[in-house]
């Protein structure tokens, strides 16, 4: 038994998603636009900015609100640039390429890597903190996305063909965790794991896997560092160090309960106001907006959230073939597991592991990569099987 998404092939106009020719015209391409998906992320960067205003303190730090204003407004361009440019079998023809560039600038953090909060994890590119960490989750997606495809083509998905995408998935991660960016690296696993299962491959093959990933799993423990094992252990008993390891999620979950279910409002929660509630403005802002929009307003973004994932899945239903199927269903799955983890580990569910919560937290390669995730689902979009309008 096989698991996937039955694909409908192309039609005789050659309109074969990403991995054909087509000669669209600007005017459809703009028309075939998701501008639904456009409207709503903008809906979604502008409550992370009143968020982000008040996490900061108001007018007391402008210059963090204006960045992050400008970083959205690079990325509505790289999201549309992305959407409307290119040919349909342009970024299948260069996902290997785009691949090894992210894998290259990985290892090249650990030359000239700029280190920050203990861990070295960025470049510095022409004044601008580039997070290599980021890149590939976009990356990964594409390349797995065109190895599947070309993989479908031949007919061939036994077990040598779980072992390249495997290989594809842990290289990166293990760099990653090095950073050490124990976070991050999850992330990457998460969504390599997911783009696999929706690839056809057979439920033997798959839980084969699972078993052996399992079973690494106390290898990889004593592999971590000393304060990502703390961080597991503090998500079980956060009360045995309240002033440390477990000071974040304590802090976090007076934030969220206090708000009540009206909230206290806007620029009032007392956790962020008196600097009880740390990293406030990054990983921990779900705690802000709780705090201050209460029961309601918590629960307002994740059906905003909600909502998104549902539009975006399904652009990749209607995807034309394989890769565009894969790259929809993996990009989805990029956005869709860090709002998971990220209000997870601000709720005590799981370990605090430093992901932003989507278009919400400060941060520029998030935003950035975010952004171009979306983009290439709009070029998705844009070929989609329903021809002559967007979906």
């Amino acid at each position: 038994m096989e698991v996937g998404i039955v694909v409908e092939t192309a039609d005789k106009r050659g309109y074969l998603g990403l991995g054909g020719e087509s000669s669209l015209g600007w005017g459809e391409r703009f028309a075939r636009f998701p501008w639904s998906l456009f409207a709503m992320l903008i809906i979604l960067a502008s409550v992370g900015f009143v968020v982000l205003y008040s996490a900061t303190g108001g007018g007391d730090n402008l210059p963090l609100l204006w960045r992050q204003m400008a970083r959205f407004g690079v990325g509505l361009f790289i999201m549309i640039s992305l959407g409307v440019v290119g040919g349909e079998k342009l970024y299948r023809r260069y996902a290997y390429v785009f691949y090894g560039i992210s894998l290259s600038l990985l290892v090249a953090v650990f030359f000239m890597g700029t280190m920050g909060m203990g861990a070295r994890r960025w470049l510095s590119i022409g004044g601008f903190l580039l997070q290599p960490s980021e890149l590939m989750k976009v990356a990964l997606v594409l390349a797995l996305a065109r190895y599947f495809h070309d993989r479908a083509a031949l007919m061939r998905f036994d077990s040598g063909g779980v072992a390249v995408p495997l290989l594809m998935i842990a290289v990166p991660a293990i760099f990653i965790m090095k950073q050490p960016d124990l976070g991050t690296a999850i992330m990457v696993i998460s969504v390599g794991v997911t783009v696999m299962v929706v690839s056809g491959l057979s439920w033997t093959l798959i839980i084969g896997s699972l078993v052996v990933f399992g079973a690494s799993v106390p290898v990889a423990w004593n592999y971590l560092y000393d304060y990502q094992r703390q961080r597991i252990l503090t998500l079980f008993f956060p009360e045995q160090d309240p002033l440390g390891a477990g000071y974040h999620i304590i802090q976090s979950k007076i934030a969220i309960g206090s708000g009540g279910v009206f909230g206290k409002g806007f620029m009032v929660g007392s956790q962020s106001r008196l600097e009880f509630l740390p990293e406030r403005h990054t990983d921990f802002i779900f705690s802000v907006l709780a705090e201050e929009w209460g029961f309601f307003g918590g629960v307002a973004l994740l059906l905003l959230y909600g909502i998104i994932i549902i539009r975006t899945l399904i652009i990749a239903n209607r995807a034309s073939d394989r890769f565009g199927l894969l790259v929809g269903v993996g990009m989805t799955s990029f956005f869709a597991f860090q709002v998971l983890v990220n209000i997870g580990m601000v709720i005590g569910l799981l370990p605090v592991v430093g992901i932003p919560l989507p278009f919400i937290s400060y941060g520029g390669s998030s935003m950035l990569t975010l952004m171009m995730a979306m983009g290439f689902l709009c070029h998705v979009s844009l070929y989609s099987k329903q021809h002559g309008r967007s979906v």
